[in-house]
């Protein structure tokens, strides 16, 4: 392989989903950046791989900056991975990716899986073109203020949502979207994968009062204008 930053989408949560030009990547490299070594270490270990791995999170991506370009110059192949799915979406990645670019070095993206597109595929809503929104803001004002934003956006979008605020957001786009097709995936691609589809209300109270856990994934159903002078 040719030195430079191999950018590899890894399982969202099936482990079997991970292709072979991953995993050819991952044990040719001479190091993965890897935003949680523990979890990369259990992909790793499934398929016998033995490539060291350096931490790389949100908190200290600007300062693997330096590092990353000195190996790459040094003539390594250094892969970039995440906890799951693709590098830089929700992700970090971005920061790395950028400091290849202006440093003029080799960049190579290697697809993988992903929430958004798995989402996209199974919700049904979307036929031409979608929003990916990421996530929304974590405090109810400011997230009550996106959605009240995007209450007339045409086209599906996409969240990803944590589940200690899973519920909040299911009231919040009741009170402002009451109408408003969503679908939710739970858990997508892993033993215990959840799909719902209704509205906001129906699926908050197909939940209940229990607590929920796992990882979400939300595609709103775009608004459906009316034109002046249509019915």
């Amino acid at each position: 392989m040719n030195p430079g930053l191999y950018i590899v989408g890894t399982p969202i949560g099936n482990l079997g989903d991970i292709s072979q030009r991953a995993l050819e990547t991952l044990r040719n490299a001479h190091v993965i950046f890897a935003e949680d070594t523990r979890r990369t270490r259990k992909l790793l270990s499934r398929y016998d791989l033995h490539t060291p791995l350096i931490s790389c999170h949100g908190f200290n991506e600007a300062r693997r900056v330096e590092s990353l370009l000195n190996r790459i110059r040094r003539g390594e192949v250094v892969a970039l991975v995440t906890d799951s799915g693709m590098p830089g979406i929700s992700d970090p990645g971005a920061r790395l990716v950028t400091a290849c670019r202006r440093a003029e070095l080799p960049i190579t993206a290697i697809p993988g899986p992903s929430a958004v597109t798995t989402a996209v595929a199974l919700c049904g809503f979307v036929d031409k073109d979608f929003m990916f929104e990421g996530y929304l803001p974590p405090k109810s004002a400011a997230r009550r203020r996106r959605l009240e934003a995007l209450r007339e956006e045409s086209r599906p979008i996409v969240f990803f949502e944590s589940p200690h605020r899973f519920m909040k957001v299911l009231n919040e786009l009741d009170e402002i979207m009451p109408d408003r097709e969503l679908f939710v995936g739970r858990e997508l691609t892993k033993q215990y994968e959840q799909l719902n589809w209704g509205t906001p209300a129906q699926i908050r109270d197909r939940y209940g009062e229990r607590k929920v856990r796992g990882e979400f994934v939300l595609v709103l159903a775009g608004a459906r204008l009316t034109r002046v002078g249509t019915k």
